[in-house]
């Protein structure tokens, strides 16, 4: 019979009077430090995510210190060069694109000497002419609308936009101090991990044929990466491949330059959870409206049917296994997650909640409330029945 597993019980007292303040005092202490309580929480589940990549180098006789080594090094190469993919086409199809959108506005082509923007507004003015929609006048009032932007104006936020796309890359200098303090903390913590699990497991030793709080919390975070990178590589190539589709078949002509970049963008975006979807439509939407209106349509169409088949069928299939936790407590750390720490918050705030449900459902097999019921003690009492009478003794006065 197996040796019955230890359980704390948490007294009356301390239910009524230390858990709400422990509650307001660690409140308290998040909202001083909330900075450095952020970067240590994202450290934590950086070397939580590696430590089985390190304890399976350690099976083949390789020293703890040097496979941290070997694993930081490799994540370290493989984040940098795609960032450098990354940067590289962002920075160049962006220029492409912006000195697209000003040719667009600005040079003239063709026998009327017009630009692209006024060749598709007479396009336009005539099919609402032959379709019997001759009271809609869009050429007039889109003539004097390009003509008040004048080239300059173009040129100006095209500029800016171009020079954006390019101090992008300067901004990200700004984080790299806290990404050396994340990586340093995550280190310290990987060499350590061993010893954490250890002690952890002596004080509350897993039942027998289940894992460790660790290897609780490693697989969790595990689960949700993969489901988020399949779901991320799932509707970001689907997104590539339409808008290229569109492009070579002409319904949007020339989006199909960029298709790797929107792709892109679509699978970056779709790490914000709920948002994300839309946010990775909206750069491929906005150019197709300022070079080819009616291709605009055909790609909101295209994320329409993305983002359905996405929400009824890859999320589900994926997302389901990964997170198994209730859409309203999603939700709500989102939200918290938004209100506590802005953007990187939410970013953090699903993994986070992946691994509190793996703690709470370790602990919760552990830890036990004191029940506020003092009920007496039933004390079992043994009922006799009594035999039954015979007719002489009954007749007996």
């Amino acid at each position: 019979m197996p040796p019955a597993q230890p359980r704390i019980e948490i007294p009356r007292w301390i239910q009524l009077v230390g858990l709400p303040l422990l509650l307001l005092l660690i409140w308290a202490v998040a909202g001083v430090v909330r900075h450095a309580l952020f970067l240590f929480m994202v450290a934590a589940l950086i070397a939580l995510l590696l430590n089985p990549i390190v304890r399976g180098l350690g099976r083949i006789w390789i020293p703890r210190g040097l496979a941290v080594a070997i694993v930081y090094l490799a994540f370290a190469a493989a984040v940098a060069l795609a960032i450098l993919a990354i940067a590289t086409v962002v920075v160049k199809q962006t220029r492409t694109a912006t000195h697209r959108v000003d040719r667009y506005f600005t040079v003239d082509s063709g026998r009327l000497r017009q630009t692209g923007a006024e060749q598709d507004l007479h396009h336009f003015q005539h099919w609402l002419d032959t379709h019997h929609l001759q009271r809609i006048k869009v050429a007039k009032q889109g003539e004097t609308f390009l003509n008040n932007i004048g080239t300059r104006d173009v040129e100006k936020y095209t500029t800016k936009v171009l020079n954006w796309a390019e101090g992008a890359g300067f901004a990200v200098v700004q984080l790299l101090f806290s990404g050396v303090l994340i990586v340093v903390v995550s280190i310290y913590m990987l060499l350590d991990m061993h010893r954490l699990t250890h002690a952890l497991d002596r004080r509350f030793p897993p039942r027998p044929g289940t894992d460790s709080l660790v290897v609780r919390v490693e697989r969790a975070l595990a689960s949700y990466v993969r489901g988020q990178f399949l779901l991320s590589l799932i509707i970001g190539t689907s997104a590539g491949l339409g808008i290229w589709l569109l492009g070579i078949t002409g319904a949007v002509p020339d989006v199909d330059q960029y298709a790797l970049l929107f792709g892109s963008w679509v699978a970056i975006a779709e790490l914000i959870p709920y948002v994300g979807p839309w946010l990775g439509a909206v750069p491929p939407v906005v150019y197709a409206l300022v070079t080819h209106p009616i291709g605009a349509l055909w790609l909101t169409l295209l994320f329409l049917g993305i983002h359905q088949i996405e929400g009824h069928v890859v999320v589900p299939k994926v997302m389901g296994n990964a997170l198994r936790l209730h859409p309203l407590l999603v939700i709500f750390g989102l939200l918290a997650g938004g209100e506590i720490y802005g953007l990187p918050g939410v970013l953090v705030a699903l993994p986070l909640l992946a691994a509190a449900r793996a703690i709470w459902e370790f602990f919760g097999e552990r830890v036990r409330l004191e029940s506020w019921t003092d009920a007496e003690p039933v004390v079992p009492v043994e009922i006799v029945e009594a035999p039954p009478e015979s007719p002489a003794s009954a007749a007996t006065p």
